[in-house]
């Protein structure tokens, strides 16, 4: 007969509460610093990193998300190369530094500027020989320079831009504070990056300045580039993963809803023989056992969780899982042994289970050093998929990647199902739309480090040390909610 889990429930996050512990003077919001472990070799600025999904990870999510302090983990349910041009996306981004792709040449009229504003929102046109994104660069073209020629749309753009000879540009090479000091002493908007040979490589707008100063979190590399992580699954991963470390990935992680099993061994084995010092994630494991064996393996950090994701149905088609509390209990115990034993720390990421930003808490409280999220990101402005209208309200598209939409782009290797007889364990669905990822990320930090205070805690070490937990029953749920009340419409 089967064995049985020595413990009373699989439990969620929904049945557990925090003690509060002594908050001093010393405890306050802005001096908790949420710095979090991915690997002994990389960190986060905040706890908090995208699923790697066709719905979630793109490359302007993963360049917002990295701006905030986190990172996105750009999925590999498509081609290798599109996969690897998504990576290369996000780190040949500079803050501040615009790549302008919508030039025009002197040739062009005037209402073809206004075409491109309209389209584009950009007020600042590059004028470049032939209009190329690399070419020469001619000049500069503004709003301010036709806008009393209004009526004459007709009228060609050499008539009115203003040339190379009487603008302040800077060299390729310069940082980003070299430009930002050259815009403000030559008390300009706008200064081109060029380079030898007069290409226009970048823009630098004064506005990305205070832009830069609103994110002092962001996650760079040793070069400035922003950290962005990749996943890779354990069929292609001898092709994918050179070409995704080429492209300048920071962190690969394995992509499995069970990642207890001898191909993540082998395939984390191979991403060390390629590349000794690759950072790589594996799972997902709910149990001591798999966390064990992954770390042996040769994982840098491990992925908790088995169907808890709003859009997966492992536990429903397959009877596989287990309650995400439950699960991050025991394998951040394991981690601890394991640290205690070795003198090595695995950091752990909770992966799934999680509906609203109490649950990040609860999750950082319980042992994860970080969270991974999907619907999170996916109800956000920066998520891949355009929004749309339903009775007035606007939605988003969000499918799961083992929901037919994502296996369609050959998740799986040629050949490793033999007939048609597939079934999902991911739905396609769609969630309401929330706007801009800065916004919700902001509020999200905010109540984490209020509540790390509540705790008498400063970091996520001290948070993990003094957190302690409380079970709740149906009553104290209803109880800690809004009742016999009526509610104000702040419309």
């Amino acid at each position: 007969m089967a064995k049985e889990v020595l413990e009373d429930i699989s439990r969620t996050f929904d049945e557990f509460l925090l003690i509060p512990g002594l908050t001093t003077k010393g405890h306050t919001p802005d001096k908790v610093s949420l710095v979090a472990p991915l690997a002994d070799s990389l960190s986060l600025n905040i706890p908090i990193v995208s699923a790697s999904m066709q719905a979630v990870s793109g490359p302007r999510l993963a360049i917002a998300l990295a701006r905030k302090g986190g990172s996105a983990v750009i999925f590999c349910s498509q081609s290798i190369d599109s996969q690897a041009l998504m990576v290369a996306e996000v780190k040949e981004h500079k803050a501040g530094f615009v790549k302008s792709d919508a030039n025009l040449s002197p040739e062009h009229t005037l209402a073809d500027a206004v075409a491109i504003r309209e389209k584009t929102g950009h007020s600042t046109i590059a004028i470049t020989e032939g209009g190329l994104d690399n070419g020469r660069l001619l000049g500069i073209l503004t709003r301010k320079d036709f806008w009393e020629f209004k009526d004459n749309m007709n009228s060609l753009i050499k008539n009115h831009y203003t040339p190379i000879e009487k603008l302040v540009y800077a060299k390729e090479g310069s940082s980003l504070q070299d430009a930002t000091n050259l815009l403000w002493k030559a008390k300009k908007e706008c200064v081109p990056i060029v380079d030898k040979d007069m290409k226009l490589k970048a823009l630098v707008f004064r506005r990305d300045y205070f832009d830069h100063k609103l994110n002092p979190l962001e996650l760079t590399d040793a070069n400035k580039r922003l950290v962005v992580g990749a996943a890779v699954n354990t069929h292609d991963y001898r092709d994918r993963v050179p070409a995704l470390l080429s492209a300048g990935a920071d962190f690969l992680c394995i992509d499995s809803s069970d990642g207890y099993s001898e191909w993540q061994r082998d395939t984390i084995e191979f991403i060390k023989n390629h590349k000794p010092d690759a950072v790589v994630g594996a799972g997902n494991v709910v149990s001591k056992e798999g966390f064990d064996y992954l770390v042996e393996a040769g994982a840098s950090f491990i992925k908790v969780g088995i169907g808890g994701g709003s859009i997966c149905i492992t536990r429903e088609a397959k009877g596989i899982g287990r309650g995400q509390a439950s699960a991050l209990l025991e394998v951040s115990k394991a981690r601890d042994d394991y640290f205690e034993k070795t003198g090595k720390y695995i950091p752990i990421c909770s992966d799934g289970g999680i509906r609203n930003d109490t649950h990040v808490i609860l999750a950082l409280a319980m042992g994860a050093d970080f969270v991974m999220m999907g619907k999170y990101f996916a109800m956000t402005d920066e998520s891949p998929p355009e929004k749309f209208t339903i009775q007035g309200r606007l939605y988003k598209p969000y499918w799961g990647e083992g929901a037919n939409r994502a296996r369609n782009w050959q998740r799986y290797s040629e050949g490793l199902v033999k007939d048609n007889l597939q079934f999902e364990e991911g739905v396609d669905a769609y969630v309401p739309y929330s706007g801009s990822l800065s916004e919700k990320v902001d509020i999200t930090l905010k109540k984490i480090t209020h509540t790390f205070c509540n705790l008498g805690s400063l970091n996520i070490s001290e948070f993990h040390r003094n957190a302690v937990l409380t079970r709740i029953s149906n009553m104290t749920f209803v109880e800690g909610g809004t009742s016999s009340v009526m509610m104000r419409d702040k419309s």
